[in-house]
């Protein structure tokens, strides 16, 4: 605490105006606005006399970071992911750790349709071609895509926002099958028409494939080389979940040999310095993990973040906390 009273906290990247107005009514606030990413000693150095940390994904909570900063008491992420952040260490040290889900879970979908819908349909490509000169006129058989609209939807990890993803199949009039590590209540079901599938059956059947779990040690490479192989050599997979998940090398193998028809990608193994073998493809679409990038939704993720850590720094449960027993030391 400071000599004011207030506790002192750090924003590790460039956030809102509301939000920094928001923390500065109960914090004294240390902002890195100018949002250079901090290396490791700088980001330890910055708090070593912070009771709050607020942080992206970008960001690496681990022993040796808490370690440096011994008056911390919270820790706030901002994503719904939180595979940047040691909960474990945070525990031990009595370090409460939260996120922010839930405000993202619409626009998440939507951006995971966006990748479905363009790689599909060829958009990237086709506007590269436009914007190249090389449309001379219209052909019948030229750039043809594939069709979305009564297609079989593969959906692995139904959380909440696989659920959204799984709703929005209606308007197309798709089949949505789903795989999660357990099976949803029968009326999650029933609201997002969608019916359970073994992990392999999935991968059969499904023309489109959407990974929308957590990236942790047990879904390292869930998707492989193995994987890709027993998917349709029509099928579409998208990433919109976590770069780590699937094997960029395999995919890369696989889209260059025709194993699967294209890839829709959000997310990246070691981003932002993905594979380059990608820029060679034509067949795979390309966004740099923007999936909850909207204005609004960007804007109730930092600001829940900030009401995560305000509640935590003033002694309450806050509304995400993810290691509840760290209150307790």
């Amino acid at each position: 605490m400071n000599t004011a009273g207030k506790p002192r906290v750090l924003v590790t990247r460039e956030v809102f105006d509301e939000t920094l107005a928001y923390l500065r009514q109960h914090c004294e606030v240390q902002a890195n606005q100018e949002d250079q990413p901090l290396a490791p000693a700088a980001l330890a150095a910055a708090v070593a006399e912070c009771n709050g940390l607020m942080c992206c994904l970008t960001d690496r909570v681990d022993a040796a970071l808490l370690a440096a900063a011994p008056k911390l008491k919270a820790v706030a992420n901002i994503a719904v992911g939180y595979n940047n952040i040691d909960v474990p260490a945070c525990t031990a040290r009595g370090v409460m750790a939260t996120n922010t889900p839930g405000v993202l879970d619409d626009s998440t979908a939507d951006l995971a349709w966006t990748l479905m819908l363009g790689t599909a349909r060829r958009i990237t490509e086709v506007e590269r071609r436009v914007r190249a000169g090389e449309w001379t006129g219209w052909q019948l058989k030229q750039w043809l895509g594939v069709d979305v609209h009564h297609a079989t939807l593969g959906i692995i990890g139904m959380g909440r926002i696989g659920q959204a993803i799984a709703r929005r199949a209606a308007g197309f009039d798709m089949k949505v099958i789903y795989h999660n590590r357990k099976r949803i209540a029968p009326e999650l079901e029933r609201k997002a028409n969608a019916s359970y599938a073994s992990f392999d059956g999935l991968l059969a059947e499904a023309d489109f494939i959407v990974l929308q779990m957590p990236y942790t040690p047990e879904t390292h490479h869930l998707i492989g080389a193995a994987q890709l192989k027993k998917m349709k050599p029509t099928a579409i997979l998208i990433n919109s979940t976590r770069g780590g998940v699937v094997d960029d090398a395999a995919l890369i193998a696989a889209l260059r040999d025709g194993t699967i028809r294209g890839a829709g990608l959000d997310v990246y193994e070691n981003e932002p310095k993905l594979n380059p073998e990608f820029l060679k493809l034509d067949n795979v679409v390309l966004a740099p993990h923007v999936g909850s990038s909207t204005e609004a939704t960007r804007k109730a993720m930092a600001m829940l973040a900030a009401q995560n850590l305000v509640a935590a720094l003033q002694g309450d449960a806050p509304p995400n906390l993810l290691n509840p027993e760290a209150r307790s030391r």
